[in-house]
């Protein structure tokens, strides 16, 4: 404000000083000379006369000159206060926008559907729709009046408070005080029965040592036969030290809890055993080579699905003293020795590397997580240097070019979830953009009436009524009243990158197995960013692919609702024994021989929230067809 009153000033400064000098030489230039003057009254009073009218049209052209210049920049210092009005409204709004989302406890941009009605608009091929449409609405008010007409839900019965049976019972008899015991008229009493009640217990984690001893044997007719002893099973460490449920609590705590291996220190403590750290991450070390076939065996699986969707996000590494040696042809070697080189002449003491996600669409439901010292496609390349398959994703320039450079084996699927967000964190042109959120919304809704349809009849439906949605998208961001928004506004730059991802937005509905966006696979980033909240950093690049395989092994008995503990002890044990057969250890087929491993709830809470979504979307349906 103060600089823009600075340089008005300036310019009337140096506008004062251009009249001044032309109205001067103009004076000198027709002035005669001073000591040329008239002699007669009437000769003076004419010079006077043109002296005055001189003056006048000197002072009133200044003044007019100043006048404009103070106008035209006023005006200009207005506007431009203006836009920075605008600019901090919008700021503020984002900002009020955001604190209203976490202080509810729900960041969902779906939540700003103003009203069920609008997510339905109007089509041009209205009678090809009117079938589909009567059948869709017909479909969700039986799933309304079903909802409804249930009986109503009985009064609760009391909390059953009972502990689970198969916990030890401790049993205790209260001692009776002497008052109690005897009456003061008739004498001793008699017990008749008892009052039970219940309270559970619980102490650190009990641990126990397994001493097992192997007899030896000799030949008692000859010395000489030797000494014969049982074959030793192949132990996790050197000795057999620690059991695999050791690891296996170990693993689960730092990458299912994320507990740092410094806290589960303390936690072991309190049980008794004060390991060194150095321990614990020995034995990380011992999993990750007893797995690492294991791990690389569903990488595969997951590299041969028909669609692949991935995703990466920041991962901080300490730089080590020296700079790893390269391996000749392995460009990933070139590329660590490369950022790492770059940091320490920077003199930096560490550097943002990138853990990437990798998550099988249909035949191989796993997650794998891939370490990498940067954000380069090598990554990516590497992995799908093999595949022919569908790559979903953001439309991040990497992603896009690992496509790019596939000569046609991959194809690239855009994220509606990319699309949407950029239009709700938009705040200007509000009508249009709630049009195009609304538009977005009849996408999803479609997708939630087929969650549960097999792939062929879900593509059968998108290729009835989402085409058209897309049909109707992609009309009206060409439309004018679309285009005519201000290049650099936010919605704008939303609008565009619609236009520019148009085509790979359209693929998902070529196939029923593919989903509508990303959000699954970005999701996995959350399990990176609570473990980075925890250990801040890994130490090395050898730390960082460990990492990557324990997250691999856990994200993906996660993703099947298995109890993690008991799924990776039962694979530690099974490759200890010499198991090559690695399909069985697959979380989706250990998972059917193991039901009593599952953790039922997390289905229950998931089938919950579908139908949750399939009610909400087949009343904004219902409520649509009542208002038109």
């Amino acid at each position: 404000m103060i600089g823009a009153y600075k340089i008005l000033l300036f310019l009337i400064a140096i506008c004062d000083c251009c009249t001044c000098a032309f109205y001067t030489e103009r004076y000198s230039n027709n002035m005669q000379n001073t000591d040329d003057l008239p002699n007669d009254i009437e000769a003076c009073q004419a010079r006077i006369r043109g002296l005055m009218r001189y003056v006048d049209e000197l002072s009133a052209s200044t003044s007019s000159t100043q006048a404009g210049v103070v106008i035209v920049e006023l005006q200009r210092a207005n506007e431009e206060l203006k836009r920075q009005i605008e600019e901090l409204k919008l700021e503020q709004e984002k900002l009020q926008r955001l604190l209203a989302r976490l202080l509810q406890g729900n960041r969902s941009e779906k939540q700003l559907i103003t009203s069920p009605a609008q997510a339905f608009l109007p089509f041009e091929n209205q009678a090809e729709l009117q079938a589909a449409q009567e059948e869709a609405q017909a479909e969700a008010q039986a799933l309304i009046d079903a909802n409804e007409s249930r009986p109503p839900r009985r009064p609760r019965k009391p909390r059953n408070e009972s502990l689970p049976s198969h916990f030890p019972r401790v049993q205790r008899i209260v001692d009776v005080p002497e008052s109690l015991a005897t009456c003061p008229i008739h004498g001793a009493r008699q017990i008749i029965g008892y009052d039970i009640t219940e309270t559970l217990k619980s102490k650190p984690a009990e641990y126990w040592v397994e001493q097992l001893q192997y007899p030896k044997l000799s030949c008692a007719g000859c010395k000489e036969c030797g000494v014969v002893s049982p074959e030793r099973p192949t132990g996790l460490v050197e000795g057999n030290r620690y059991d695999t449920s050791v690891a296996a609590t170990v693993i689960q705590s730092k990458w299912d809890y994320h507990m740092p291996i410094y806290r589960q220190q303390d936690i072991f403590a309190g049980s008794g055993w004060t390991p060194a750290r150095s321990t614990l991450v020995n034995i990380v070390m011992s999993v990750a080579f007893v797995i690492e076939p294991f791990i690389r065996f569903m990488k595969q699986q997951v590299q041969n699905d028909f669609g692949v969707g991935l995703d990466d996000t920041t991962c901080r590494m300490l730089l080590p003293k020296d700079v790893p040696p390269l391996i000749e042809g392995d460009l990933k070697s070139r590329r660590i020795a490369e950022k790492i080189s770059e940091a320490k002449a920077a003199k930096e003491t560490s550097l943002l590397a990138k853990m990437w996600a990798y998550s099988g669409l249909d035949q191989a439901p796993y997650n794998i997580f891939d370490f990498r010292i940067s954000r380069h496609r090598d990554g990516p390349d590497e992995f799908f240097a093999e595949s022919h398959c569908v790559v979903q994703g953001d439309c991040f320039s990497g992603n896009k070019s690992v496509v790019v450079h596939s000569d046609g084996r991959l194809t690239f699927v855009a994220c509606w979830a990319h699309a949407r967000r950029k239009l709700v964190e938009a705040l200007s042109y509000k009508p249009e953009r709630e049009t195009l959120i609304a538009l977005i919304q009849q996408l999803y809704d479609i997708e939630t009436r087929a969650m549960d349809y097999p792939p062929e009849q879900r593509q059968q439906l998108r290729e009835l009524e989402s085409r058209q949605v897309l049909a109707c998208i992609g009309q009206y961001i060409e439309s004018p009243v679309v285009s005519g928004a201000l290049p650099k506004s936010d919605f704008a730059e939303a609008v565009r990158y619609m236009r520019n991802h148009w085509k790979a937005l359209n693929e998902y509905v070529k196939d029923g197995r593919i989903p509508i966006d990303n959000n699954r696979v970005e999701q996995l980033m959350k399990q990176v960013a609570m473990g980075r909240k925890a250990w801040l950093f890994v130490g090395n690049v050898e730390a960082g692919e460990r990492s990557a395989m324990m997250m691999s092994l856990v994200s993906s008995a996660k993703r099947h609702d298995l109890d993690v503990w008991a799924y990776i002890k039962d694979v530690l044990d099974r490759l200890l024994a010499g198991q090559t057969d690695y399909t069985p250890l697959l979380p989706d087929r250990w998972k059917q021989s193991h039901p009593e491993s599952v953790r039922t709830y997390r289905t229950e809470e998931r089938r919950d929230k579908a139908d949750r979504k399939q009610l909400d979307a087949a009343r904004r349906r219902v409520l649509a067809a009542k208002q038109k």
